[in-house]
């Protein structure tokens, strides 16, 4: 017979098997085999493992008793616990702990959810058993996340550090800034429309729908932002002081309280028409072509759409025409180049600008023709005569004219009057026989003086010899001036003598 010594320690439990059949329990002591008995000796702190299948060794109610059974089912795991220390990870299968020796904690997971508890700690997320087991993700700081699972919201996460369980499902954490717009920050492949309208972020927005014919103007904290146009926009609520001015594109008018800097706005170019009317201009709008109202000088801003829109404008001050090169041929067929000039004001800016077509060229052919009449019913001299007046009067033969051009014609009037070649030529001519004629008549006139001066002073001489004896002594001189020398003798008179040598 054989015999065997078998020592079971402290916090060690012996199975004895005979035949492959549990017969006998030990605990701590020194025990003798007899026979064919076997004995397997397990340690109560660990896991309880044997060849022999589990459930057989169960059926044996006493072991029953000292083992604590846990079953992990497909789809979970179980936290371990030592005496509140984590310890390992059981995965599908059947487990046995023995009782009484550890305090023991068993945490079943359900693998199937994504959420991990609160009440498991980073440090055993941590761990090297657990880590595959988890997806970890980061949301930064001054930013939002979006938990997507199997592409549906699930819930919004504040920045921090998250971890979920690593199954089937697909997790995705869609990082969003909250001072921005929520939409624009998705693909296009993602449907954001739907989004942000699931219940756990709703209250978080605040949904803007931009109709056709519609745009936003975004301010924040005061200041304009942007333009939204046609679209749905989704905005974090409390995080930025936001405002939403609607705006109806559909009319021309500009009747929101919107500031002439933020009209100016780059955003804002595309939806603004801008019109100027200049400084001593006015201007009149037209909306489709029918005149609205008399604009007077400044900067005008309208809605830009469909609808059709111009300011025509008009200097207001007083203005000078110059009708300048004008051939003309007076009354006695002289021919003339005649510049002239009108000076007028625009008095009726509807009757100029909505009843005229080129009211100045009008004006220009309204003088030109009266001019052209006035001169034509002149000769050359009567023209010449008149024509410091020649302005007043083709002003009144024009009458009520210029007033059916919206115009008031104020001052008029012929600047030069210049002859053409042949004319000047034969002017030259006249003028030259004018002037000769009038040399000729002062010569004759100085030649009647000189004789009658001559036949005064005769008649003096005639009736006293002294003035006759002087007359010659004043001649005698004069000839003997361009004498060199005279010789006379004698005593016979030396004027005697001298009279006689010039009379020679």
């Amino acid at each position: 017979m054989m015999i065997k010594n078998v020592q079971i320690k402290a916090y060690e439990t012996g199975l004895v098997f005979r035949n492959g059949n549990l017969i006998e329990i030990l605990r701590e002591g020194n025990f003798w085999m007899f026979g064919n008995k076997s004995v397997e000796i397990y340690d109560m702190k660990s896991l309880f493992k044997s060849d022999t299948d589990l459930n057989l060794l169960l059926k044996n109610e006493s072991l029953k008793s000292l083992l604590e059974i846990v079953e992990v089912k497909d789809g979970e795991i179980v936290l371990v616990y030592e005496n509140g220390i984590f310890k390992e990870v059981l995965s599908v299968g059947q487990y046995a702990f023995w009782k009484g020796i550890l305090n023991r904690e068993f945490q079943k997971i359900d693998l199937t959810k994504v959420e991990i508890p609160q009440e498991i700690s980073k440090t055993v997320l941590e761990n090297m058993k657990v880590k595959s087991l988890v997806r970890k993700f980061v949301v930064p700081s001054h930013y939002k996340g979006l938990l997507l699972i199997d592409g549906k919201l699930s819930q919004v996460l504040e920045s921090g550090i998250y971890s979920f369980w690593n199954n089937e499902s697909s997790i995705e954490i869609k990082i969003v800034d909250p001072n921005y717009e929520i939409k624009s920050q998705f693909g296009s492949h993602e449907n954001a429309t739907v989004l942000i309208k699931s219940e756990p972020i709703k209250d978080f927005l605040k949904i803007i729908e931009v109709k056709d014919g519609e745009i936003i103007l975004l301010y924040e904290n005061g200041s304009l932002k942007d333009v939204l146009n046609v679209g749905q926009y989704a905005f974090w609520v409390d995080i930025i002081d936001r405002e939403f001015e609607r705006v109806n594109l559909m009319k021309v008018e500009i009747t929101e309280d919107i500031s002439k800097t933020i009209l100016e706005n780059v955003r804002l170019r595309n939806y603004v028409r801008k019109f100027i009317v200049s400084n001593q201009h006015k201007g009149l709008l037209l909306i489709d072509g029918k005149l609205i109202k008399t604009l007077e000088a400044g900067t005008y801003y309208f809605w830009n759409n469909e609808i059709s829109i111009d300011v025509k404008s008009v200097y207001v001050r007083m203005q000078q025409m110059e009708i300048a090169g004008q051939e003309l041929l007076t009354k006695d067929k002289a021919m003339l180049r005649i510049n002239f000039y009108v000076r007028f004001q625009v008095e009726n800016i509807e009757k100029a600008l909505m009843e005229n077509k080129e009211y100045d060229k009008q004006l220009y052919i309204l003088m030109q023709l009266a001019l052209r009449e006035f001169v034509g019913a002149l000769t050359l001299d009567e023209l010449l005569v008149k024509k410091d007046s020649v302005g007043k009067e083709i002003l009144e033969n024009l009458g009520n004219k210029a007033e059916e051009l919206g115009l008031k014609a104020s001052d008029a009037g012929i600047r030069d009057v210049i002859l053409t070649g042949e004319m000047k030529e034969i002017m030259n001519q006249v003028l030259i026989a004018e002037k000769k004629a009038q040399a000729n008549s002062i010569m004759r006139r100085e030649e009647t003086a000189s004789t009658r001066s001559l036949l005064n002073t005769a008649k003096l001489m005639e009736e006293n010899e002294v003035l006759w004896k002087l007359k010659e002594m004043e001649y005698m001189e004069k000839i003997a001036d361009k004498i060199g020398d005279i010789t006379v003798s004698g005593n016979s008179n030396i004027v005697s003598q001298l009279k006689e040598i010039f009379t020679k």
